[in-house]
């Protein structure tokens, strides 16, 4: 059925069970997995207090984290993935990957990292499974059975 899985996390905890969700379909289905983080670059800001060098260090040190938690956890199931860290508007460079990989699928959170979690639902899983041709696993952090949408 999927061939190829592309999940996108942000380390937040929808995005963890997404991780684990994506995880198992690609285990069950013996398909390649791929994994995304993307930076918001919408919510950057420059602040004479905070040091924009230092500030942008720290978001890509843990999005690499959240990738290597990705690579750790596949390696465990005998999986292995392919990860990128993108700067931009996330359902954007989401879709962007989804069409370079050729994914299958798309696994997503339902929520991430932002305070304003309905603006991110609408910005990212919105824009993902309104733009793509792809079917999307929308997965929730406290629903035992994901949300799928798809052709």
């Amino acid at each position: 059925m999927y061939d190829s899985i592309l999940v996108a996390t942000d380390g937040s905890e929808t995005g963890s069970v997404a991780v684990e969700h994506a995880i198992e379909l690609a285990d069950q289905f013996g398909a390649t997995l791929y994994g995304i983080t993307v930076l918001e670059s919408r919510t950057e800001y420059d602040n004479a207090i905070v040091d924009p060098a230092e500030t942008k260090r720290r978001r890509i040190d843990r999005a690499e984290s959240v990738l290597a938690d990705l690579e750790s956890t596949a390696v465990d199931v005998g999986l292995s993935v392919e990860t990128t860290v993108e700067s931009g508007v996330p359902h954007e460079k989401i879709l962007e990957a989804a069409g370079e990989y050729g994914v299958d699928a798309i696994v997503v959170g339902a929520r991430g990292r932002s305070s304003f979690k309905r603006a991110l639902l609408g910005g990212t899983v919105d824009g993902v499974v309104r733009l793509t041709d792809r079917p999307v696993v929308v997965v929730a952090e406290d629903e035992h059975e994901p949300e799928s949408t798809g052709d």
